[in-house]
């Protein structure tokens, strides 16, 4: 190998190494590959908090901390928390991260899980939370929501779910399917059927009974 070569290829081994030692190349391959990452929140400010990652000032918008509204961000100062990054922009200096995504996720993965406990056919309480003009959403004991169709509320025809249901009512409902993730419910399907009344005939004694001719023609004129 002449020297030339030999200088050309130490200079790119150089740069190589430059490159995967650089931060902000680091981070874009860890945007890339979704990685999940536990950092320490170091700050607060406007908007949200402040992570480092490679020694990189990461900032989490206030929107991305939680799955719901943030009402005390100060509550997540010396925390550790996962985070994905989510932008990178060398020259603005700008690198974003978001919890949100995972906690999306571990919450569609318990929800499953739940789901797989449910049985077809089983009975469960639960608590009014909505009412459509379709039917009612009710909340289960296991934090799954599942829906009542207006067909399926009582065993009369009514114009309305709210004609029955308001919102806050615990129900007993059961379990009548469970399809692409969502659970179907039944309050029709408890209400036992009205039993029918048979009204009792009165019976002759067998001495009232006339059996002869006579009796078959006694009130005929002829």
């Amino acid at each position: 190998m002449s020297e030339q070569e030999l200088q050309t290829e130490t200079m790119a081994d150089y740069e190589d190494q430059f490159d995967v030692a650089n931060p902000w190349n680091i981070v874009t391959r860890y945007m890339e590959e979704g990685k999940n990452l536990l950092v320490k929140v170091e700050g607060i400010v406007n908007g949200g908090a402040i992570a480092y990652i490679e020694g990189l000032r990461g900032f989490i918008p206030v929107s991305r901390l939680s799955l719901s509204y943030v009402e005390n961000v100060e509550s997540y100062l010396l925390k550790e928390i996962e985070v994905r990054v989510i932008e990178v922009n060398q020259v603005e200096n700008k690198l974003v991260l978001s919890a949100k995504e995972i906690l999306k996720e571990k919450e569609n993965e318990e929800k499953k899980q739940r789901l797989r406990e449910v049985e077809v056919g089983s009975i469960l309480d639960g608590t009014v939370e909505s009412i459509q003009t379709y039917g009612a959403f009710v909340r289960l004991q296991n934090n799954l929501s599942g829906l009542v169709h207006i067909s399926q509320i009582s065993d009369k025809r009514i114009k309305s779910p709210k004609d029955v249901l308001a919102v806050g009512d615990t129900v007993t409902v059961k379990v009548i399917g469970i399809k692409d993730g969502k659970i179907s419910l039944s309050m029709k399907a408890l209400i036992e059927p009205e039993e029918e009344v048979i009204e009792e005939v009165e019976i002759p004694e067998t001495e009232e009974i006339g059996t002869s001719l006579g009796d078959l023609f006694k009130n005929i004129q002829l």
